[in-house]
C-alpha cells in the first residue's frame, strides 16, 4: 500500500508543478518553492517502511523543488533559480519562527491540537535547521552544477544528463548532511544509515522519473503555453535552439 501511494505521490507532485507553470508561468513555479520546502519539513516527521526499508516521508514533495529550480535554469537562466532557491531558504526560517511562537500560547481549555501541534513543530527547529544547512548548500551546487554541465552538453536533447547528472550529486549532498543534523541521537546508527540510504535512493528514483516533466516545461516555454512568455524558437536567454 506505501508503496502505491508513493507512486501516486510522485505523479501528483510533478503533475501539481507543471498546472501550477501552465496557468501562472514563471510565477507558478516561485509558489511551488515554499509550498515544498515547508511541506517537506512537516512530512518528514512522520518515518515509513517503503520498499522494506526505513524511510522518511516528504522526500517526494523535497524532491520536487530541484526539479522546480532546474526548470527555471533550463528556461530563464541562472539568475531566477537562484531566487526560487532564496524564496525557500527564507520561507523555511519563517514557517519555523512563527510555528514555534505559536506554540508558546497558552490554549484554552476546549483547545485539542496544542499536544499535536507540539508534536509535529517542536522538532521543527532542529529538523529546520538541518534542512536550511543541507537546502542551502545541495540547491546552490544543483544550480551550479546544471549551468556547468548545460555549457558542456547544450543540446535540448541532452537535458536528461544535465537534470539527472546535477541532481543526482545534489541529492545526496542533501541527504547526507540532513539526516546526520536532523537525526542523529534520536535513531540507532544501523537505522539512521538506512534512512540516509533509503532517503536518497528515493530522490534519486524521483530526479529520473522527473525528467520528461522537465521536458514538457521546456517545451510549454518555447510554444508560448505560459502566461509569461510568447511563441519562440529559443529560451529565453537565447541558449538552445530548437531541435
Amino acid at each position: 500500500m506505501n508503496e502505491l501511494l508513493w507512486i501516486g505521490m510522485l505523479v501528483l507532485n510533478f503533475a501539481s508543478i507543471i498546472l501550477f507553470y501552465r496557468a501562472f508561468g514563471k510565477i507558478g513555479l516561485f509558489i511551488w518553492i515554499p509550498i515544498a520546502v515547508i511541506l517537506a519539513n512537516i512530512q518528514v516527521v512522520k518515518t515509513i517502511e517503503l520498499f522494506s526499508l526505513s524511510a522518511t516521508l516528504g522526500n517526494i514533495i523535497y524532491a520536487t523543488s530541484f526539479l522546480v529550480t532546474d526548470i527555471l535554469s533550463e528556461n530563464y537562466g541562472k539568475q531566477e533559480a537562484k531566487r526560487a532557491v532564496y524564496m525557500g531558504f527564507f520561507s523555511l526560517i519563517v514557517m519555523a519562527l512563527l510555528m514555534n511562537l505559536a506554540l508558546l500560547f497558552k490554549p484554552s481549555a476546549e483547545d485539542f491540537a496544542q499536544e499535536s501541534l507540539v508534536t509535529i513543530f517542536s522538532l521543527i527547529p532542529r529538523i529546520a535547521g538541518a534542512s536550511l544547512l543541507a537546502y542551502a548548500i545541495s540547491q546552490t551546487h544543483d544550480v551550479w552544477a546544471y549551468h556547468f554541465l548545460k555549457k558542456r552538453f547544450p543540446s535540448p536533447k541532452l537535458i536528461w544528463v544535465r537534470n539527472n547528472a546535477s541532481t543526482a550529486v545534489s541529492q545526496l549532498i542533501d541527504s547526507v548532511i540532513f539526516t546526520i543534523v536532523a537525526f542523529a541521537g534520536k535513531f540507532p546508527p544501523d537505522v539512521l544509515f538506512e534512512i540516509v540510504l533509503s532517503t536518497y535512493l528515493l530522490k534519486v528514483i524521483a530526479a529520473i522519473a522527473d525528467t520528461p516533466f522537465i521536458y514538457i516545461a521546456r517545451r510549454m516555454k518555447i510554444r508560448g503555453k505560459v502566461p509569461d512568455t510568447g511563441p519562440s524558437t529559443q529560451t529565453s536567454a537565447g541558449e538552445d535552439n530548437v531541435r
